[in-house]
């Protein structure tokens, strides 16, 4: 009995592997939302945001994660043609180090925004746990657009954020 419960066990895990690393979350169409928000660690990911305010299909990005040393000026100079977004529409947020915080910073500045709908920007990878948690942190009147920035990840990679993403999901079955 023991051995059958944990080869079913195992046989879900692997499964559930499976279709994480070979469906990874794709980019969403340019359409409008109230807000974009890109959370920091990776390439690409904040000139995903610009091209969406570019775009004029949102007014105002949250660029959560950020290093409390980067200054506005200096982070804008990495983005030609950029300069004109952070002086208007761009806000940094430096209070959060990791996924879970920040959800919590991006749910706190959605609400003070007072934004009903927001594109959510990050790695194809990381798109799941991204969302689970900004999802247990968001009143649920605000509209969230997966926006993935494609990447190639390593299998190691993809099992580890799998891992991660099992881990957070059983921890808030727990209440933890």
């Amino acid at each position: 009995m023991i051995r059958r419960s944990i080869a079913f066990v195992l046989l879900v895990w692997m499964l559930g592997f499976a279709w994480f690393a070979l469906l990874l979350p794709q980019p969403a169409a340019i359409t409008p939302t109230d807000a974009v928000v890109v959370l920091t660690g990776g390439p690409n990911r904040i000139d995903r945001g610009l091209e969406i305010l570019a775009t004029g299909q949102s007014q105002k990005m949250l660029i959560s994660g950020v290093d409390r040393d980067v200054k506005p000026r200096e982070l804008a100079a990495q983005y030609p043609g950029s300069s004109k977004y952070f002086k208007c529409c761009i806000d940094l947020g430096f209070q959060s180090v990791d996924t879970r915080s920040n959800a919590l910073e991006t749910a706190a500045w959605a609400k003070r925004n007072k934004v009903t709908s927001l594109r959510l920007i990050t790695h194809d990878w990381h798109m799941r746990r991204a969302r689970f948690e900004l999802d247990r942190e968001l009143s649920g009147n605000v509209a969230v657009t997966n926006d993935a920035v494609s990447t190639h990840p390593s299998l190691g990679a993809l099992f580890k954020e799998y891992n991660k993403y099992w881990l957070r999901a059983v921890a808030s079955l727990l209440g933890m």
